[in-house]
């Protein structure tokens, strides 16, 4: 929903101003029409109804995985495209992966959506209607900013939606932001906003294989992400959850797992999520299980808690790594 249309329509009516409380309790909590608001007018029911859609997006199809995993195209207002994700676990545990941004500019080599035209920051009333569009179908508890953009290049609106997820059902501490090292996001994240996790986007133990791999490194080489994140860790007394995805050959060898722990430390500032790769057009190829077993053995002999990602989503372009929605995919507007 447009929250600031949701104002102004209000406002307009000169209504109190505890009316779009109202609305928005009912809308968190999975509402799906204004009908089912029975404690506002129905003259009010009639006319938001007509003046402010539920949802600032428009879905254009959804697509489901035999794992439970959940995907839908999303369009905004003016045809930029976008992706989110339920994912289902047999735990009970219910987890949406939202998108910041529809595309992404930061060009990580291994990311389909970094192959993407990118288009432009989403608002805060965008990014909640990812999580919203799937409340209405059931209860969320986990909310992941791992989708399509950078966090950081957008924090204010991620942060107003962090603010907003706990009426939805998800708490600050169930809720984690990912980014690639964008070194001035962090530092507002060990200060500012709700105490949410941080995840790291890491990929290589050094600054060469990363640069390669992730073209943000030249601009934030991996010394001054990693101080960074261990000041994030001090001040939130919590772990920097670190993202290593596994790609054969390329950064999967002993030695590179040797470097990683060194440049990680045993100090418990950080955990390390090794991720299976997931198939894209980018020319890569997944390290063996075995492979991973071994890496994940060599960090945990040096005191590296390490755990192997849960793949969900795959067969339906849901999982890691894979989200590339294309404009031209969108119904014309």
């Amino acid at each position: 929903m447009d929250l600031d249309l949701l104002e102004r329509t209000l406002g307009g009516r000169g209504e109190p101003a505890f009316r779009a409380n109202q609305v928005w309790e009912w809308i968190a909590r999975g509402a799906r029409s204004y009908e089912e608001m029975t404690n506002l007018p129905v003259a009010l029911r009639d006319e938001l109804a007509a003046a402010v859609p539920l949802s600032s997006l428009r879905l254009e199809r959804e697509a489901h995985a035999r794992d439970g995993t959940a995907k839908a195209l999303f369009a905004t207002h003016d045809g930029r495209p976008l992706e989110g994700v339920l994912m289902r676990y047999r735990d009970g545990r219910r987890s949406v992966c939202l998108s910041s941004q529809s595309g992404c500019p930061l060009t990580c080599t291994f990311c389909a959506t970094g192959r993407m035209k990118f288009g432009r920051n989403l608002t805060t009333s965008e990014i909640l209607d990812q999580a919203l569009h799937f409340r209405r179908g059931e209860a969320i508890d986990h909310v992941v900013f791992m989708g399509m953009g950078e966090p950081m290049l957008n924090l204010d609106a991620v942060l107003a939606a962090c603010a907003r997820l706990p009426d939805l059902g998800v708490s600050a501490r169930r809720t984690a932001i990912s980014t690639v090292g964008w070194v001035p996001g962090i530092e507002r994240l060990t200060t500012e906003g709700p105490p949410v996790r941080l995840a790291l986007s890491l990929h290589a133990p050094e600054d060469a294989l990363r640069s390669e791999l992730m073209p943000v490194n030249e601009r934030y080489p991996l010394y001054e992400v990693l101080a960074a994140c261990r000041r994030w860790s001090e001040a939130r007394r919590g772990p920097v959850f670190v993202e290593y995805l596994m790609l054969d050959g390329v950064n999967d060898r002993y030695e590179q797992a040797v470097a990683l722990a060194r440049v990680l430390g045993s100090e418990g500032a950080f955990k390390v999520n090794l991720i299976p790769y997931n198939p894209t057009e980018a020319g890569f190829s997944g390290s063996s299980r075995v492979a991973i077993d071994a890496f994940r053995a060599v960090l945990a002999e040096r005191g590296v808690t390490a755990t192997v990602r849960l793949t969900r989503g795959r067969e339906i372009d849901a999982a890691c790594g894979q989200l590339a929605a294309r404009e031209g995919e969108l119904a014309q507007i």
